[in-house]
């Protein structure tokens, strides 16, 4: 295996490729190969070229499988159909490299946005919540301008945005770009049928049919934005009713400028965490 490691390495172009054994979770793999521009797998039953290729729709992605010592580069909808004799491993390339970022909470000219983007202090401690990190994916529900989305990318996670409004979902794409990350963009209302499973789930406003379909999918975090007061409490009971421990907090960020601090309203960050 390892002589093949190095092979796909090779094909990649890249020596510090990304490594990651399926037999340690299909979710996991899929995940860094969503968010990382080339990963090598290491196939497990169950886990192999059929299976990768299909969570990876939605992705602009190329596999190159290595089957009974050849190299064969396939679209991920044709590894679904493909007839394979005994895979060992695939090599996920996107078309663009992209970067996972060290900071976090940048600034708020940073996205371009139709209106306010979500302060950097709340994006902090939404980010703390969701605990965005590689092999995970996170959905961006309301996504806005998608800054939240795009921050998770840069570190590390996958990253669906959700978002009705085409226009914001261009901002969406031209910010991750801008940051040199990938998210997927759902132009569409909420359908939790159609999108892979997340780990954890950023709601942009606190609106309570997205609330609830996210809080249904059962992942692990809920994280939700309540910027009007009568959000919280059906917020809340609709995280309780889908059975998460829920938390929530005020914030008031007020910056200092020459004059003094500028008064900034409050929001209400609401998380519920499934043991």
């Amino acid at each position: 295996m390892t002589a093949l490691v190095e092979q796909l390495r090779e094909a990649a172009g890249r020596p510090d490729v990304e490594v990651v054994d399926a037999a340690d979770g299909l979710r996991p793999a899929l995940n860094l190969c969503r968010a990382r521009s080339a990963v090598i797998v290491k196939v497990a039953p169950g886990a192999g070229p059929a299976e990768i290729g299909a969570g990876l729709a939605g992705w602009r992605r190329t596999l190159v499988v290595a089957d009974v010592g050849e190299l064969s580069t396939v679209d991920p909808k044709d590894a679904v159909t493909r007839r394979w004799i005994a895979p060992e491993a695939v090599l996920c390339l996107a078309d663009t490299e992209f970067l996972i970022g060290a900071e976090w909470a940048l600034p708020d000219d940073a996205f371009a946005s139709r209106t306010t983007v979500l302060s950097a202090e709340v994006r902090a401690f939404v980010l703390a919540v969701l605990a965005p990190r590689p092999g995970v994916l996170v959905w961006d529900v309301l996504a806005g301008s998608g800054a939240v989305g795009v921050e998770c990318a840069r570190l590390g996670a996958a990253v669906v945005a959700v978002e009705p409004d085409p226009v914001q979902c261009v901002r969406i794409i031209a910010n991750a770009s801008a940051h040199g990350v990938d998210v997927r963009v759902e132009e569409a209302e909420l359908d939790t049928t159609s999108l892979p499973r997340p780990e954890a789930v950023f709601v942009g406003r606190g609106s309570l049919p997205e609330v609830r379909a996210s809080a249904a999918v059962n992942a692990r975090r809920v994280v939700v934005v309540a910027e009007r007061v009568d959000e919280i409490v059906p917020a809340r009971d609709a995280l309780r009713a889908a059975g998460y421990e829920v938390e929530g907090t005020q914030l008031t960020a007020s910056r200092l400028l020459e004059s003094g601090f500028a008064a900034a309203a409050p929001v209400t960050v609401l998380w519920g965490t499934k043991k």
